[in-house]
């Protein structure tokens, strides 16, 4: 038999000659293609890599000129912009699938070729979805030569796409699928010929026909062992070059010691040893759970791989807006900042923008959480992913590509699913040491009971490799975090970080920044002091004067709810800094700062000068007098006091810890009933009081949306940042809430408690199970069969209970609080 290929393990040719110098001897390989490969990786300084890989590379064939041409295309800035983001004018960030990865060496080996290239900042690559993100300067290197160096070392890399990706893990399914078929179909067939044989008595069936079935038994059970168990001796083969043992060693180890105890029995004719029957039946049960349980897995998983199938692939363009409205299909990939799109009812947003025309509603469901359909009017904005339920809508995109609101939650997502929390890893530590341990039970079954009883030693070793269940452990942990962060996902939060639902469950202290996290960070009217008029008409005549304006005052104001008709007005100026005046119904009228009002309206009314302290106060006169007075503020979010009140029920302490003024701190903290309230804090001050309450050993979550809250978000055992907050602060949470609803946060406290009580009890099942099936296995009372009925059932038992936190309840779905109405005082 020829000697493998040194790259790809396949058989080298007898008459091919090509050698690889690797670690001062020679080596061969079959083929042009993967000696040159091979002589990249060894020349680039990553001979490592054939030191830790643990499967044979993909055989490699010399890339073909269309190909390369192709790759270069990828250069085009029209090309990259549905799947690159462009943060400067040269820093860029892919999104990249890569085909080819085999194991956990491959994902090293790709990381390392591409970090050598001058010009790569970063790469990231998630090896249970094998998709990788780069970020590179594009003044140094092209992502055409990010891509010729993936090819050159064996692998492909293309732009991810949602389709290719699904297509990849449908045919891995389908592989699945045939393993399975074939294991069944063998074991029933098996079956038949084995019920005879245990049903009759002895010498009841002749002899020629009694190995006439033995050897039909063999012939069906070879496909099992040959095809259908090919996964467990690829996992064992894997797990030995690493050295380590995994979960796949006891299965490989059972199925073949078995397999092969029973062909040297029909050989031998010793047919009280053959026990094909039993080797069909525990590989079949074992496909069909771990079938099973990667169905489950995925439920499991689908809430967070739902948001990157969410853009649709073609769009409504509108070319000539406004003098035109007729609309032409355009690839969602080819859109760009500016265009008009028109979206009808029942269809997708493909990218942000602005409405320009149109009254409906949307859904935003699967981004922010909120299940009820929002009203979209002219001037509000469209996340790209939403969907359009009521009437059509023009728009405007303002953002496209990995720009979009969406593009940035799937990077996030991204990042923490490519981080593997402590639990995880403990566990899969822990199951290593147990798989061990089982191997040497295993072997002192086996001693103890061949002087006792050699013709059950083998078959009760079996059934001792087979019983335990080192997979019950190793997903106890991931199989209950990726439901949870489903499920979170459905409330509107993001873990960004693996640790961030661990640590959660354990929060003692939630630290509160004001503006813009317990308020709304903008003002708005909370009071109104007519003097002699009806106060809604005041308001209107305000609302008439600030038309069009786009100055914060002017946006509170326009944004207060009004029953009556704005006044037409007839002129109008505006005094920067000071207000606007105007003319309605023949009467100057004016906006503004008490004393640019009081030189037309006379001196402000006694007792009146403190009115609302604490407020922005507006006023509004004509040459009559005072007419109004209007107070603005940066007002509590609707859900605060709720929110603080949930908190000490659970238990927590909450703080209040912002930058604001004492009296604006003082009032918060007093209208929210919270306790320990910090005025004037620098961000250093932040790290201080997070720091001292760590030091107290208690666990901290801090909640903000500022650039000065990203030194403390880092700091804080788990952080949470607003969805609406800056970029900074959202790179630094480790939970990112998308919807802004405070009222997400109790749930996501409850979820993370959940969590760890799930993952407690699938482990305390596994441990459980492993100590009751093991010593009955041993004793002799488990026979193979039922030794891997018990393994996959537990599996699946592990997997099913994580599935209850996918589970939506009403009691954990956060309702949208009321918007708040501003105190109207009329007299």
């Amino acid at each position: 038999m020829s000697e493998p290929c040194f790259h790809c393990g396949l058989p080298v040719p007898a008459r091919a000659d090509f050698p690889i110098r690797y670690r001062e001897r020679t080596e061969q390989t079959c083929c042009a293609g993967c000696q040159a490969v091979a002589a990249t990786i060894i020349a680039s300084g990553l001979a490592d890599y054939y030191a830790h890989r643990t499967e044979g590379a993909h055989r490699a064939e010399p890339l073909p000129q269309d190909l390369l041409e192709q790759i270069r295309l990828y250069d085009n800035d029209a090309l990259q912009k549905s799947f690159v983001k462009v943060e400067d004018d040269e820093l860029r960030e892919a999104a990249l699938i890569l085909e080819g990865i085999t194991c956990a060496a491959c994902v090293w080996l790709n990381e390392q070729q591409i970090m050598r290239l001058a010009g790569v900042v970063s790469v990231d690559i998630n090896y249970s979805s094998h998709r990788a993100r780069v970020r590179w300067d594009n003044s140094r290197v092209r992502l055409s030569q990010i891509l010729e160096a993936i090819a050159a070392i064996g692998y492909r890399a293309h732009p991810y796409d949602a389709a290719r990706q699904e297509a990849l893990a449908q045919k891995e399914r389908k592989a699945a699928l045939n393993r399975l078929w074939v294991a069944g179909l063998s074991m029933m067939q098996v079956m038949m010929y084995a019920v005879p044989v245990y049903m009759s008595a002895a010498g009841e069936i002749d002899a020629e026909f009694l190995w006439l079935l033995h050897w039909a038994s063999f012939a069906l059970t070879l496909p099992v062992v040959a095809y259908s168990a090919l996964p467990f001796y690829q996992g064992t083969w894997r797990d030995l070059k690493a050295r380590r043992l995994g979960m796949d060693v006891p299965v490989a180890v059972g199925v073949l010691a078995a397999f092969s105890a029973s062909s040297w029995a029909l050989f031998n004719r010793i047919d009280h040893g053959i026990y094909f029957d039993s080797v069909s039946m525990f590989v079949f049960l074992l496909l069909g759970g771990r079938y099973l349980e990667g169905i489950a897995r995925r439920r499991a998983g689908e809430a967070t791989d739902s948001l990157v199938k969410l853009l649709p692939a073609f769009a409504h363009r509108i070319q000539g807006w406004p003098s035109s409205r007729d609309a032409h299909e355009a690839p969602v990939a080819e859109l760009a900042v500016g265009d008009v799109l028109l979206v009808k009812p029942g269809e997708t947003i493909a990218a942000d923008g602005v409405v320009l025309d149109g009254l409906s509603a949307v859904n935003e469901a699967l981004l922010t959480g909120e299940s009820r359909p929002i009203d979209k009017r002219p001037d509000d904005a469209l996340i790209a992913g939403s969907v359009n339920l009521a009437s059509p809508l023009y728009i405007k995109v303002t953002q496209t590509g990995q720009d979009t609101r969406l593009s940035a939650i799937v990077r996030l997502l991204d990042n923490a699913l490519a981080e593997k929390p402590r639990l995880a890893r403990l566990a899969d530590r822990f199951a290593a040491y147990f798989v061990a341990a089982l191997l040497v039970a295993a072997l002192a079954t086996y001693l103890f009971w061949l002087p006792a009883d050699a013709d059950r030693a083998l078959w009760i070793t079996v059934a001792v490799l087979v019983v335990s269940c080192p997979c019950a452990l190793s997903l106890a942990t991931p199989a209950a975090l990726t439901a949870a962060t489903g499920h979170l996902a459905n409330l509107g939060v993001l873990a960004t970080r693996g640790h961030a639902i661990e640590t959660l469950a354990k929060v003692d202290d939630v630290v509160f920044d004001k503006t813009g996290t317990l308020t709304y960070g903008e003002p708005r009217l909370t009071a109104t002091h007519a003097f002699d008029g009806c106060a809604t008409s005041m308001l209107a005549i305000a609302q008439a004067l600030e038309a069009g304006s786009e100055h914060p005052i002017a946006r509170a104001l326009l944004a207060a709810p009004c029953s009556e008709a704005r006044p037409t007005l007839a002129e109008l100026g505006n005094l920067p800094g000071h207000g606007v005046e105007g003319v309605i119904a023949g009467r100057t009228w004016r906006l503004g700062r008490a004393e640019f009002v009081e030189a037309l309206a006379g001196a402000l009314p006694d007792g009146l000068s403190d009115w609302h302290d604490g407020a922005t106060v507006i006023a509004l006169g004509n040459g009559d007098g005072w007419q109004a007075l209007f107070a603005l503020a940066d007002t509590p979010r609707a859900d605060a006091q709720a929110l603080v009140k949930t908190l000490k029920a659970q238990g927590k302490t909450v703080h209040l810890l912002s930058g604001d003024a004492d009296g604006a701190v003082a009032a918060l903290a007093k209208t929210l009933a919270i306790e320990k309230h910090t005025a004037r804090a620098t961000p250093q001050d932040k790290l201080g009081y997070v720091g001292a309450l760590q030091a107290q050993g208690r666990r901290v979550l801090m909640v903000g949306d500022g650039v000065n809250d990203a030194p403390v978000l880092a700091r804080a055992d788990v952080s949470l940042a607003m969805g609406g907050g800056t970029d900074v602060a959202r790179a630094s949470g480790d939970m990112v809430l998308v919807n802004d609803t405070l009222a997400s946060l109790p749930a996501a406290l409850s979820l993370s408690k959940k969590t760890l009580a799930v993952i407690r009890q699938n482990l305390a099942w596994a441990a459980g199970y492993n100590l009751v099936a093991l010593p009955l296995a041993m004793a002799g009372h488990v026979t193979p069969w039922l030794a891997s009925l018990g393994m996959a059932m537990s599996s699946l038992l592990v997997v099913g209970n994580a599935l209850r936190l996918v589970r939506r309840r009403a009691d954990a779905k956060p309702e949208a609080a009321p918007a708040a109405e501003p105190a109207v005082n009329g007299l």
